[in-house]
């Protein structure tokens, strides 16, 4: 019997912070998001925002038939560290004929291996100018990766208008609903956002939200 796939249902693999901001977000849009992770102590900080997060052992066909991702339409690799889990979970997502596989690269050639067996290779903490994926989207001074038809992945550069204030301060998540994934600045990743970084004018800051909030900021951060 064919499998049917849910367009509106998004599998997570991994809750580091790239997989925190899109769980996040999707679930926030209204999307159905199924979360597995290895590290049961990263689901506990999340538990009561996402519904559906499964900690495992490992990621095997099994698991991923029974957590329900194997009817997810789209299925995201989070996992950074361990190149080699993730060819591997990305190969078995592939294996169950999900539609669209994305993963997380690390490198531009850990990136190739994963569009040459099949998936879309995403670079959340490198080459996040011309590389997000292949379906980059380019408006003006705004980069893209739309995962769905209202949630994206975007990277803005930042104007004077809020440049030379914290993260704190700028306070994206409450004043226009958008997660700052990483910083770019000087062609270097920030992956770790404290409330007490200051931002800087040019600074790139790679967001996820939904479109309607991207465009929000967008507008708000014009000079």
């Amino acid at each position: 019997m064919k499998r049917e796939f849910d367009p509106d249902a998004y599998g997570i693999i991994g809750l580091g912070r790239f997989g925190l901001s899109l769980a996040l977000e999707l679930t926030e849009a209204g999307k159905h998001v199924i979360v597995l992770e290895i590290e049961a102590e990263k689901l506990d900080a999340v538990k009561d925002q996402i519904e559906n997060i499964y900690p495992v052992k490992a990621i095997t066909a099994d698991v991923l038939n029974e957590s329900g991702i194997s009817h997810c339409h789209t299925a995201i690799v989070c996992i950074g560290k361990d190149i080699e889990s993730n060819i591997l979970v990305t190969m078995s997502l592939l294996e169950l004929g999900i539609p669209r596989v994305i993963a997380k690269a690390t490198s531009p050639n850990h990136g190739k291996v994963l569009e040459r067996i099949g998936a879309e290779a995403v670079f959340p903490e490198v080459e996040m100018g011309a590389r997000l994926a292949r379906s980059l989207v380019s408006t003006g001074t705004l980069d893209f990766l739309e995962l769905c038809d209202d949630f994206s992945i975007a990277n803005i550069p930042l104007s004077d208008t809020f440049a030379n204030q914290t993260v704190a301060d700028l306070n994206l998540r409450k004043r226009f609903h958008l997660n700052i994934i990483v910083v770019i600045r000087n062609e270097k990743a920030i992956s770790e956002i404290l409330p007490d970084l200051t931002l800087l004018a040019d600074d790139v800051l790679v967001v996820g939200g939904t479109n309607e909030a991207i465009k929000k900021f967008e507008k708000a951060n014009e000079t």
